[in-house]
């Protein structure tokens, strides 16, 4: 029954108008309900605007994407993840509420700068991702060197990146990686943002796994980095 629901999940995600799927991880092809489609700096089109976009990278069910579309009605939101049947849950959600300013992309996330023009992203949310803790997947991390230099290809020049996560791991690891990376410096970092007051409304939004974590007793961390010009 789960398996069957999976599928049924994945059919209905190709009928979306507001997701592209990338099927062929070696080509950097996009489909959109069935056909192909080109949309490296051409994103702005899919919205009809030409608001800043933000990239929710590994979105899951795309809580944050969603929420943020709700907050700012005057920026441009895509969730970035590589399990349909997850993003099909936030996709739904945004085309039941009508929130043109919400898309999703179904790609693995090493590829992402095959996908956005130099400075077409404005900003990045990084949102509970698997801080794989294995030192020997460490490049594997969101917030390895190999990533951020995928980051500073796409993003505009001042552009910003958000790490929100649950693993002190992950979180020192990030630190480390900023402490002398050539192309993002470190602006702002906490080990548990709900201990003072937040210093910016978006970290109010909370997905299931942050829940999760909260419930379980774990701090929140934060990390606020910024594209070097």
């Amino acid at each position: 029954m789960a398996r069957r629901n999976k599928l049924e999940k994945f059919a209905e995600l190709r009928t979306f108008p507001h997701v592209y799927e990338n099927f062929d991880m070696k080509e950097p092809q996009l489909f959109r309900q069935g056909q192909p489609v080109e949309m490296r700096g051409r994103w702005h089109a899919h919205f009809g605007d030409s608001h800043p976009i933000t990239l929710e990278l590994a979105c899951g069910r795309g809580e944050y994407t969603v929420g943020l579309a709700r907050m700012f009605p005057d920026r441009n939101f895509i969730g970035v993840d590589i399990k349909g049947a997850r993003i099909w849950k936030g996709a739904r959600i945004a085309l039941q509420e009508g929130l043109t300013n919400a898309a999703f992309l179904r790609t693995r996330i090493e590829l992402i700068d095959r996908f956005f023009a130099p400075g077409e992203v404005a900003e990045i949310w990084i949102t509970f991702p698997d801080p794989f803790l294995r030192k020997s997947k460490a490049n594997r991390r969101l917030t390895s060197a190999r990533f951020l230099e995928r980051y500073h290809r796409i993003l505009a020049a001042g552009g910003v990146v958000h790490l929100k996560t649950d693993e002190p791991l992950l979180y020192a690891f990030t630190l480390e990686v900023l402490a002398d990376n050539p192309h993002f410096a470190l602006e702002y970092h906490d080990d548990d943002i709900y201990a003072r007051p937040l210093p910016t409304p978006e970290l109010e939004l909370k997905t299931y796994y942050e829940h999760m974590h909260l419930a379980a007793g774990k701090t929140i961390k934060y990390v606020r980095m910024r594209r070097k010009d």
